[in-house]
């Protein structure tokens, strides 16, 4: 992976021709336009023909262009059990910092430009977020739940990416902390899951008061609230309650799925992690949590698609480092391309990837999709996405905010600038 980072012309301005544009809502790739862009924003999808000669225009070479991938599922302190978890926990404050900063470039350059985090070491995602909206570090945009909320020795609670509430007090407090320390959305941990040693992925570990509080005191600050959820019958305490989201849902039935669709709750399957024994062995994942979330595959996939038929709205997510090398591909483009196995369409996966997830974090009209008034966060390759997510494996160009991140072939150095 290539490419550096710099403006094309003042303010990320831009003009893109010679494409086919893939824009993240119409199904059908679009030829003869070019993307004007002007200080990062698309202000037109114009007829190639309009585009002057002289306009200094970047010939894409017949590549598809497509929004850039949204990830809802990232944490870029990820510590799992094992000797590479415990190593990321031993940093100190100015080294975890330091390693998030690097996860967050190469994050960027895999073709992710923005990322929604769901636990976070310290409030360093915090400063990081800051950091890149600054300037000072190339990365993601990134929409941040800060800490997730926990029981006492709940799911995560031996990490420093959780807060260790207990009774209906202490989670109205911890939201509004969160929310304090500039959370974009709250995230709380309401089963056991994989990674926890000393409990099950259909461990109940919040109660309904508990979880009322947390998700009633989120939306009257106007944030959503999305869970670690395993097991049907929490899931559907937890959508009754007014739930935004469900992480992973190894677990549902028909029924549940149902209610999650009827009442708008979104999914972010994260199926990648149930099929991830390579990463296991590589991060030296004990046997113990390899065994429980390779054991899980079947009912995890059967589970997501309940979820399919039912029509829940489904979203891309790995929960893996975004960026990792994992089977020919980035981790995020593997979870895309389990999604479309899985029974989603190729379009339904490009939406999943990109505007669907943007509505969901409240910026559909700014992020997702490749329009007028859109930023200019955008991807290129030269299959087409739309008849299958492998295409997706051959990023080759990256653009955020009309600045070039990557480019591996080398088109704008030869484009008329």
């Amino acid at each position: 992976m290539t490419g550096t980072v710099r403006s094309l012309l003042p303010h990320g301005d831009a003009i893109l021709t010679n494409l086919r544009l893939v824009d993240g809502i119409d199904p059908e790739p679009r030829d003869g336009v070019a993307v004007v862009i002007r200080e990062g924003v698309i202000r037109d999808i114009a007829p190639a023909s309009s585009v002057p000669s002289d306009a200094g225009a970047i010939d894409l070479g017949g590549a598809h262009v497509m929004p850039g991938l949204i990830n809802m599922h990232t944490h870029l302190s990820l510590s799992l059990p094992g000797p590479s978890g415990d190593a990321v926990s031993a940093l100190d404050d100015h080294e975890l910092a330091l390693y998030m900063a690097d996860g967050a470039r190469r994050t960027l350059l895999s073709g992710v430009t923005t990322v929604r985090c769901v636990a976070e070491k310290g409030g360093a995602d915090f400063a990081l977020r800051r950091a890149i909206e600054a300037g000072l570090v190339p990365g993601p945009r990134i929409f941040t739940a800060g800490r997730a909320l926990a029981c006492t020795g709940g799911h995560g609670h031996d990490t420093d990416d959780t807060l260790e509430c207990d009774g209906p007090v202490e989670f109205t407090r911890g939201v509004r902390g969160q929310l304090r320390a500039g959370a974009d959305l709250i995230k709380i941990m309401v089963s056991g899951g994989i990674a926890g040693e000393h409990e099950q992925i259909t461990t109940p570990q919040l109660t309904r008061d508990e979880m009322a509080a947390a998700i009633s005191t989120a939306h009257a600050w106007g944030r959503k609230v999305t869970a670690h959820a395993g097991p049907a019958a929490v899931i559907a305490d937890a959508v009754e309650l007014g739930l935004d989201c469900v992480e992973h849902g190894y677990e549902l039935t028909p029924e549940v799925a149902a209610l999650m669709a009827e009442r708008g709750v979104a999914l972010v399957p994260t199926l990648v992690v149930t099929r991830a024994g390579s990463f296991f062995d590589e991060l030296g994942v004990p046997a113990w949590m390899q065994e429980r979330a390779l054991g899980a595959a079947d009912r995890h996939l059967e589970s997501y698609r309940f979820a399919l038929d039912a029509g829940v709205d489904v979203l891309l997510g790995s929960d893996m480092p975004p960026f990792w090398a994992f089977e020919g591909t980035s981790a995020t483009v593997r979870e895309l391309e389990h999604m479309e196995q899985g029974g989603l369409d190729p379009v339904g996966a490009i939406r999943a990837a990109t505007f669907r997830p943007a509505s969901w974090l409240g910026v559909g009209d700014e992020l997702g999709a490749l329009r007028p008034g859109y930023a200019a966060d955008l991807i290129a390759m030269t299959e087409d996405p739309t008849r299958g997510t492998t295409a997706l494996r051959g990023i080759d160009f990256v653009m955020k905010a009309g600045v070039i991140v990557r480019d591996d072939a080398g088109r704008a150095a030869r484009s008329s600038l």
